[in-house]
């Protein structure tokens, strides 16, 4: 009997599925899966909230301007009446349209050179890795202002700023792992007996650094958000005229004196969501990785 349990114990395990087995991991990290809940929900609220704010973006009020919350403007106004919390709905795409387009793109071009760097080693690794040295040598945020002042101001060139400001880091993480998963004996194996490098590449090497793509990727965006926040309050990035939410707060910091709402809202929503990215990405960290998962 007992031999037949285990035997029972051992066929259900093997029924179990990587995903079900990452579900099953990720929702005991309860603050990570509250986060990943948040994150859903604003998708969500970003994705209707032209339909569901009270207000338009460019409505006007000058009966209320920099008014406090109230039942009629749940987070106040600013100097031109505009509700805040209208233009908090209709900025939470715009903000996250570009912490995830400007990821996407830096971890595209860092997963390929990176991948290519691990993979073919030699003078293609050196001559990669030194122009990351040179990338990473500057500061994030002055690095991003550079390439502002030689593109210009706009959302779209802060896109390219943020997604040329994380290329090097993904691609360091990505050759990190494709180095780990090219000593592996299968892929040795698989070399050994002539498969092509593309076919290596993308059956064996890709594969391997999903798990830690995924997880940066993640946390990535946060900062991304942060960044592009950053270079709007600068007057570097959107228009000051649009509801992104580092240009609301640049519009209001001449007022955190008599009207601190203007700027604590927008400041808050830039805290939460960069928070739950960050929170979201340990917890999938904890949940991919079979050493702290086991």
């Amino acid at each position: 009997m007992a031999e037949a349990a285990t035997r029972k114990e051992e066929e259900q395990e093997k029924k179990v599925t990587p995903f079900q087995q990452f579900w099953k991991s990720f929702k005991k990290q309860k603050v990570s899966f509250a986060a990943g809940v948040f994150l859903l929900l604003l998708f969500i609220v970003a994705a209707i909230g032209p339909f569901i704010a009270p207000y338009g973006p460019q409505e006007y009020d000058y009966d209320n301007l920099l008014s406090g919350p109230s039942w009629q403007h749940l987070a106040g106004t600013d100097d031109f009446g505009r509700d805040i919390f209208s233009r908090i709905l209709h900025g939470a795409w715009i903000s996250l349209s570009v912490g995830l387009s400007s990821v996407f793109i830096g971890a595209l071009l860092g997963t390929i050179l990176g991948i290519i760097s691990g993979y073919f080693g030699k003078w293609v690794d050196s001559a990669i890795m030194r122009v990351m040295d040179v990338l990473l040598a500057f500061p994030g945020m002055l690095l991003a202002i550079g390439i502002i002042a030689i593109l210009g101001p706009g959302l779209f060139n802060v896109v390219m700023a943020v997604a040329i400001f994380s290329v090097p880091v993904f691609a360091r993480i990505i050759r990190s792992s494709t180095l780990a998963i090219k000593s592996t004996l299968y892929v040795e194996a698989t070399q050994s007996i002539g498969s092509s490098h593309f076919r290596v590449i993308m059956k064996h090497i890709f594969p391997g650094t999903v798990s830690t793509l995924i997880v940066y990727f993640t946390m990535r965006i946060g900062s991304a958000i942060l960044i592009a926040a950053g270079l709007s309050f600068l007057g570097l990035g959107a228009d000051p005229s649009t509801p992104e939410w580092g240009a609301m707060l640049s519009n209001g910091r001449d007022y955190l004196n008599n009207a601190p709402h203007v700027t604590f809202f927008p400041g808050l929503a830039i805290f939460l969501t960069v928070l739950a990215f960050n929170l979201l990405g340990d917890g999938l960290r904890d949940a991919l990785d079979p050493k702290i998962r086991d």
